[in-house]
């Protein structure tokens, strides 16, 4: 009789084992496809591309599982593996490439998180002055700033002559009874034009520039795509309080964010394939790199993270190292040089600075 329950109970942890990584595979299949499938339709793509990581370090652990029971399984599991191989480096980059030239070219993408998110208690503008001192001290060709926030009783223009002496300050912000917000694009290159695109039904909005540089021109898209809107905090405050009702809030918000990114999505493509010039679409794109948007904002660019970034390429800083939400796409016809993620915690998000030549 012992034998016998051996046996069934052998016979139904293989069995359980078997559907788990069936069910695993076929997980980790949608997050690998959900970069082709347009959320706008179908919304739900969008959570199996967050899942990426944390199905594939599931599916290590149920390999070696495989191979120590020496499982049917293993079989599955090393070939669902194996386009993973391939898309990690979206995330965690090993080496740094060694650099062949001096850059010519410095940028700074930074979510400044309207002067709210840092160590220094409600003194925003104390914040502000530190950030603006930070970047500063980076000596950047161009930065990009997404959630700036001003009062409405500062001059902007002064507020950038003060704080960022030989930068031409170009900047597109809303006036509410908070003050001004919106992003900022500071150049200490000559700026030959700029306009935005205004995201319909939100405050978010992408600004364009165009940037003269030593032989050539190109145009900065400063994008700030959809957030989620959804507070962490908040969600961990109403475990056992209100929980239904905040579950459903809280998916309401993503599943509007994540139909609103690729329609603005499209608004900036459609702006780059008529621009005359070359473009580099940067910014907070509140999307990871397995998602339609960054994969559709890809094309014809290189990724800076993957190019010349070493170790997590994760920038927000409540959730590090799992989230890159923000990114630096630039032409094929730079050479990205360096990739930094520096964790300084003036914001929710960490700036991402890059360094680049040109190759033609």
């Amino acid at each position: 009789m012992a034998e016998v329950n051996r046996k069934k109970h052998g016979w139904f942890s293989r069995f359980t084992f078997a559907t788990a990584c069936l069910a695993l595979a076929g997980l980790l299949a949608l997050s690998y496809v959900s970069v082709l499938v347009n959320p706008a339709k179908a919304w739900f793509f969008t959570i199996f591309g967050l899942l990426f990581i944390p199905l594939v370090a599931v599916a290590v652990l149920f390999f070696f599982w495989a191979v120590f029971r020496r499982s049917r399984m293993t079989g599955l599991l090393v070939v669902i593996l194996l386009p993973a191989v391939f898309l990690i480096g979206k995330y965690y980059q090993f080496r740094a490439p060694d650099p062949e030239r001096e850059p010519t070219l410095k940028v700074v993408s930074y979510n400044v998180g309207l002067f709210v998110h840092g160590n220094m208690g409600d003194r925003r503008l104390d914040l502000a002055d530190s950030i603006a001192a930070y970047l500063r001290g980076l000596d950047a060709d161009v930065i990009c700033l997404q959630e700036f926030h001003l009062p409405n009783d500062l001059n902007m223009d002064a507020w950038f002559r003060a704080r960022f002496p030989g930068y031409h300050a170009e900047y597109y912000v809303l006036t509410g009874e908070s003050g001004h917000a919106g992003n900022v694009t500071l150049s200490r290159r000559p700026v030959l034009y700029k306009g935005k695109l205004d995201f319909e039904k939100s405050t978010n909005l992408a600004l364009h520039t165009d940037i003269q540089l030593d032989s050539t021109v190109l145009r900065f898209y400063n994008c700030h795509f959809e957030s989620y809107n959804i507070s962490l905090s908040g969600i961990v405050k109403s475990i056992g309080h209100r929980t239904d009702e905040m579950m459903e809030d809280t998916g309401r918000k993503m599943r509007r964010s994540i139909t609103q990114r690729p329609r603005q999505v499209e608004e900036v493509m459609e702006d780059v394939d008529e621009c005359p010039v070359r473009s580099v679409v940067l910014g907070d794109f509140n999307d990871n790199p397995l998602s339609y948007t960054v994969h559709r904002l890809s094309r014809g660019r290189r990724d800076s993270f993957v190019q010349a970034g070493k170790g997590f390429g994760a920038t927000f800083r409540h959730l590090w190292p799992l989230l890159r939400i923000d990114y630096i796409l630039y032409p094929r016809d730079l050479h990205a040089v360096s990739y930094e993620v520096p964790k300084v915690k003036y914001s929710d998000h960490y700036p991402v600075i890059a360094t680049y030549y040109e190759t033609r």
